[in-house]
């Protein structure tokens, strides 16, 4: 028997409303999530988040498009590109003697055209002074070639390889025989040689033109392009070409003192270890100074070949230490001092550049790739620090360029930069 309490019955107590505990109502087939519940503030989020989203998207698009566009158009006009970039690095070189001459009062054409001769003059005395060694040991070299590639195939034929006599000569006849079958490509390949080496003397002889006019026309270069901006972007306009001008002038001075170096103990070595083609060697390991990192490389490999196959295995290996060891120096000790720590780009930027311009240009991409970089180093720290306020136009004896003149001309003018007050921020 139950006892009915008052106030009670047997049916089941009513729900208490959610509201009045704070806790959300369950049903039987609900279940609690441990997520937050979304706040009304949300959806504008996600909204303003996908709306900055879209544009930096777009932005990055139009980015992208003006950089393509940009690569594209300097791809139809690198035939006129060339000769020009090629021109100011010659420039560069040449200006210093060019600069002396008109301090003493020579006129400009007389000291362009006199500089240029002897330059052209001391390039075509080289390659007469080349030429005849050359020509006399590359028969050497080619009956030295022959008897080494007979002690390779003698080697092939002992142990541990134990190639036989028919395996060899089937291994040739087949490789002779390709040779044949592509001999269509290959003189394809050679005509595209020779129409390459046309384009390259066309494009020096064309360099070599505008050298003249670069140093003749070369202090009015920069007030000219000045004059065609507004007076706020000239000076701007002034100090970046400065800059860039110092640039490739310290790359070029820099770069051919290392090779410089060593081309000359590099060629040393050679000679005193009786290595034939000494001066060509000696030639190509200078230029290829010119290419940092891979032209050290690569001339550098060619010295080691050429020892291996005229004396031995045991001179290419002290030729491979010779270059290792220069090559150490060099990179440790010649292009900290040479070239100081703030001009230096990172060796895998070096490495970068040099493989895409050789990729896109061939041995002019792989030689021009490096000062390009350079010139990109340089335009991305200016605007660095002018948007931080650091007034990279200011030259180093504290003034700044402006254009002033009439229409008779324009030149440039440097005003002396007053140093700010305490009260005011330098700009």
């Amino acid at each position: 028997m139950r006892l009915r309490l008052p106030g009670r019955t047997n049916e089941q107590p009513e729900s208490v409303a959610p509201e009045a505990t704070g806790r959300p109502r369950v049903g039987a087939t609900d279940e609690v999530t441990a997520a937050p519940a979304p706040s009304g503030g949300r959806g504008p989020r996600v909204q303003a988040a996908s709306r900055t989203l879209a544009i930096a998207s777009a932005q990055f698009l139009l980015v992208a498009a003006a950089v393509v566009v940009l690569f594209y158009v300097l791809g139809r006009l690198w035939s006129i590109l060339l000769p020009i970039v090629l021109g100011l690095l010659i420039a560069t070189v040449l200006w210093p003697t060019t600069r002396f001459l008109r301090n003493h009062r020579w006129p400009p054409a007389l000291a362009a055209s006199t500089v240029l001769l002897v330059f052209i003059a001391a390039l075509v005395g080289i390659v007469a002074a080349i030429a005849p060694s050359v020509a006399n040991q590359v028969t050497e070299l080619a009956d030295q070639s022959s008897a080494a590639l007979q002690d390779v195939q003698e080697w092939m034929q002992g142990p541990p390889l134990n190639f036989g006599e028919d395996q060899i000569g089937q291994a040739v006849d087949s490789l002779i025989n390709s040779i044949q079958g592509n001999a269509q490509n290959i003189a394809g390949y050679a005509l595209t040689g020779v129409s390459a080496v046309g384009n390259s003397l066309l494009n020096l002889v064309l360099a070599l033109v505008l050298v003249f006019f670069f140093l003749k026309d070369g202090p009015r270069w920069v007030p000219w392009l000045s004059a065609q901006t507004g007076p706020r972007a000239a000076p701007h306009v002034a100090a970046l070409s400065n800059k860039i001008w110092a640039t490739l002038s310290e790359f070029i001075r820099q770069q051919a003192l290392v090779g410089f170096i060593d081309a000359f103990f590099i060629g040393l070595g050679l000679w005193i270890l009786g290595v034939p083609l000494v001066i060509p060697l000696a030639v190509l390991t200078f230029f290829g100074g010119f290419i940092p990192i891979i032209g050290a490389f690569v001339a550098g490999a060619f010295a080691v070949l050429i020892a291996l196959v005229s004396n031995g295995f045991t001179t290419a290996l002290i030729v491979l230490a010779i270059v290792l060891l220069v090559q150490q120096i060099e990179g440790n000790v010649l292009q900290p001092i040479i070239q100081g720590r703030g001009f230096n780009l990172h060796a895998a930027v070096v490495i970068l550049a040099v493989t895409a311009g050789s990729s896109l240009a061939g041995i002019i991409g792989a030689f021009l790739s490096v000062p390009i970089a350079a010139i990109i180093a340089v335009i991305y720290r200016y605007v660095r620090d002018q948007l931080d306020d650091k007034s990279p136009e200011v030259d180093d004896d504290g003034t700044r360029a402006r254009v002033t003149g009439d229409d008779e001309g324009a030149e440039l003018v440097h005003d002396q930069v007053q140093a700010p007050t305490a009260d005011e921020p330098e700009r």
